[in-house]
């Protein structure tokens, strides 16, 4: 079994619905077995124009699962789209849910659809302060520091 750190969050409707919702559908995969969640915490919406949008409601799942990088990222995004998130999603537009592969064991990948670990996990406090509830020890293989590390980093 591997060990993944999913970033899970929602700007868009009943957030807290929609992530209760995709734990429950993480969970209900055979092949993923959630073991820790993180708090959920409220971050303003990243854009490109300044464009004022929803707040997001964001937290990281650990879980355990044999499925390889690419067939838990088919995974993720098939429960995207289940919670109402269209394929053709762009960048930077309020969700319904967003699932995002921050880590993977200690893999290091880059392909043009998957990049673990997640490449903006380092410069994004709303990703780091909800992997550090669950795993603030761990080392992220790409830096080789800690999420503890890397959020005192962010957050100066």
């Amino acid at each position: 079994m591997s060990t993944a750190y999913i970033g899970i969050g929602s700007n868009l409707g009943e957030r807290e619905k929609h992530i209760a919702m995709a734990l429950a559908l993480l969970n209900a995969h055979p092949s993923i077995d959630a073991i820790a969640q993180s708090q959920w915490r409220e971050y303003e919406t990243l854009t490109l124009d300044g464009e004022e949008l929803p707040a997001y409601l964001n937290g990281a799942v650990e879980i355990h699962t044999d499925l390889t990088p690419q067939e838990l990222l088919d995974a993720c995004q098939s429960i995207e789209r289940e919670l109402g998130r269209p394929a053709n999603h762009g960048k930077w537009q309020p969700r319904t849910i967003d699932l995002d592969i921050l880590l993977y064991n200690s893999v290091i990948l880059k392909t043009p659809n998957l990049t673990i670990p997640h490449s903006e996990l380092a410069k994004r406090v709303f990703v780091l302060e909800p992997l550090c509830d669950i795993a603030p020890d761990l080392v992220v293989p790409s830096c080789g520091k800690t999420a503890q590390e890397l959020v005192r980093k962010v957050k100066r």
